[in-house]
């Protein structure tokens, strides 16, 4: 098997199972609806664990276009490889996402609500606020990269490493994952997406392209600065790439903020009219 073809399979077994679990936790009339968070980080956690023994021999199973960028600014993969695995990454999730749909197909016209549905294939954030949105997916995504490199400078007992990564994802889903649902990979976020923009899903609201940059750009940068935040301060290697990385977070993060801010007072005015509080 090939790397790129190895990369397309694990994403898409990403998927399958990790939607899957969200579909049968929140889609009306399935036997697990209404089992709870820990069931949907536990599925999460378990999909990485599966999908990194499926293909982690071949492709070394990055499934995450974060992971690939975290490891080719450290040059512990080849930039050359990057779009490749990148491509990979979004065939298999969107392929991954379209599974899902078909497996729980008489589902989506027994459950009403259009978020629900949309939640199945994409994230979306408790309460909608830029700044700290985007904070959470690059936090989200810089423990999940220190969290690898820290896994793999370790000894385990051969064959355990992918569990031991699945219990990294599960917990970040736990300890950092109510506020966005922790996207923490663009392909799982963005394919989904567009599978769900392009199916025949009924009573299906917008795919909510507003928000969808942040589920991408937010691990992209907590990735790479994950990365190289491990390699300066764990092995010593300073960078500059590490100084600018780190000045890029900081003035994507400090322009969010400045959105956040300006949208806020429309925010409370939207809110007050919402309570009925406002003069005709």
């Amino acid at each position: 098997m090939s790397a790129f073809m190895a990369e397309i399979i694990g994403t898409m077994i990403l998927i399958i199972l990790g939607g899957g679990v969200v579909g049968g936790v929140v889609l009306n009339k399935t036997k697990a609806q209404d089992s709870g968070w820990i069931v949907i980080t536990m599925g999460w956690g378990l999909a990485v664990a599966i999908a990194v023994y499926a293909v982690g021999g071949v492709s070394g199973a990055h499934i995450n276009p974060a992971v690939t960028l975290g490891l080719a600014s450290i040059g512990e993969f080849p930039w050359a490889d990057v779009p490749m695995y990148i491509t990979a990454q979004m065939i298999g999730a969107f392929i991954g996402a379209v599974i899902v749909y078909f497996h729980y197909l008489p589902h989506w016209r027994a459950t009403e609500d259009p978020n629900l549905k949309l939640a199945v294939f994409s994230t979306d954030p408790a309460i909608r606020h830029t700044f700290s949105n985007l904070l959470s997916e690059v936090i989200g995504t810089f423990v999940l990269l220190m969290g690898l490199l820290a896994i793999g400078a370790n000894e385990f007992t051969e064959g355990l490493n992918p569990l031991i990564v699945g219990f990294l994802i599960i917990a970040i889903g736990m300890s950092l994952g109510g506020t966005t649902g922790y996207a923490i990979n663009p392909a799982r976020d963005l394919g989904p997406r567009i599978a769900h923009f392009v199916l025949p899903i009924p009573g299906k609201k917008s795919s909510d392209w507003a928000y969808s940059w942040i589920p991408v750009v937010g691990p992209i940068l907590g990735g790479v600065f994950g990365a190289l935040f491990y390699k300066k301060f764990f092995t010593g290697t300073d960078s500059i790439a590490f100084w600018i990385v780190g000045a890029l977070v900081l003035g994507v993060l400090a322009i969010a903020y400045a959105t956040s801010e300006k949208d806020a007072p429309e925010n409370v005015k939207e809110k007050v009219s919402e309570l009925g509080l406002t003069n005709q």
